[in-house]
């Protein structure tokens, strides 16, 4: 029997990390082997566009790839798509996958991201290009659609269909949307917003059955941790990694939502980040490490969501914030709120509102403590207040 085909980096996963850490490899000058064994049939494409502007018909699929086709052969790295890796036998250094043929390796890199939760009656979710596809085919049939939660994915395509012509109702099981997410006020904005477009959003709603021609469910991802888990990684809410993204087990990191890591922005706790800045910026640290080069992970987070014609926009972590302050009249559709943890900035979400974006990463960075009465004060520019 042929030995498996053997890289000197396997990357499994062919999202936002994957991609990143085959990059960040070759840019560091990484000449060895490398591959990127993704599950899915296509080339590393972007997800965040997928509740967005794919599901709106605003960005065709070769919009979407990270690279085109050819930058990955011009790099010498080999795409192995539609292997979804079923297990890892770390002291073997080879990777099984659900096809039957193994991989082998001298360092891995899991960049599996996560799986999308589902419920027991079906629906459609939006992880994928292919889930996409497929909502997208039964929506010209669709008048009413139902959206179980109320996160960022849920609001996304609750905007989209909506300004597609279509009757939305979304159900949220807590009593605000974004709760775990977003203080009060955000929270309350969005409801507003929607509603005043026709969106029906009804709270508390956990088991409530509406009547639809289509569903979606948007209720978060498991992370795809479990064949590392299974061989034996330390973790549990996905998979532990240290500062430069090295699992317990030898020869393997994880980068992206898949890897739990102990963040200083979180008030040192550790934590999954589900975000394109996370998984590039992990991916990035793998692969320094890899070459030679460690610097450890320490990037501040940020997100982003476009709902409507609103762009929110959240840096840094509210994760143990004891008060807020809100800047500017959300009424006027353009204002922020700075989260702050004794008394010290620790997070801002920013709606149409980039200067205190842009200028509030410093206020983080500083953890400096703060008059709440100025930084109230929306004619006074953060960066006068460092």
């Amino acid at each position: 029997m042929a030995a498996p085909p053997f890289y000197d980096v396997l990357i499994v996963g062919a999202g936002h990390g994957g991609a990143q850490a085959a990059i960040a490899l070759r840019q560091l000058g990484f000449e060895g082997t490398v591959a990127i064994a993704g599950a899915e049939p296509d080339p590393p494409y972007e997800r965040p566009p997928l509740s967005k502007d794919y599901l709106a018909g605003e960005k065709e699929y070769q919009r979407l790839l990270i690279r085109p086709p050819a930058f990955w052969t011009e790099r010498g790295v080999a795409l192995l798509p539609g292997r979804t890796v079923t297990a890892v036998d770390a002291g073997a250094r080879l990777v099984a996958c659900a096809d039957g043929s193994e991989l082998a390796y001298g360092k891995l890199i899991w960049a599996a991201g996560g799986i999308a939760r589902r419920l027991p009656g079906g629906g459609h979710v939006i992880r994928s290009r292919a889930d996409v596809d497929r909502l997208l085919a039964e929506l010209p049939g669709a008048r009413r659609v139902a959206i179980t939660g109320g996160g960022y994915i849920g609001l996304e395509a609750a905007a989209v269909l909506n300004m597609l012509g279509k009757d939305v109702v979304l159900l949220e099981a807590l009593d605000r949307v974004l709760a775990r997410v977003a203080g009060e006020p955000l929270s309350r904005f969005f409801e507003a917003e929607h509603r005043a477009r026709g969106v029906e959003i009804r709270l508390n709603a956990a088991g409530e059955a509406v009547a639809a021609d289509l569903a979606i469910v948007a209720i978060g991802i498991d992370p795809a941790a479990g064949p590392l888990l299974a061989a034996g990684a330390a973790g549990g809410n996905g998979v532990d990694v240290d500062e430069h993204c090295r699992t317990s087990l030898a020869g393997i990191y994880a980068v992206g939502d898949c890897a739990a890591h102990v963040n200083r922005f979180a008030g040192g706790t550790r934590i999954r980040l589900e975000s394109v800045q996370n998984a590039h910026d992990q991916a990035t640290a793998a692969a320094k490490d890899i070459v030679g080069r460690p610097e450890p992970y320490d990037a501040i987070p940020w997100f982003w969501s476009n709902q409507y014609d609103l762009r929110l926009q959240t840096v840094g972590l509210l994760h143990g914030h004891d008060d807020l302050v809100v800047r500017g009249d959300p009424a006027r559709r353009s204002f922020s709120i700075v989260y702050l943890r004794e008394g010290r900035v620790v997070a801002l979400d920013c709606v149409n509102a980039v200067k205190d974006y842009v200028q509030g990463r410093k206020l983080i960075l500083d953890g400096r403590v703060l008059d709440k009465a100025r930084l109230a004060d929306a004619s006074l520019p953060l960066k006068e207040l460092g």
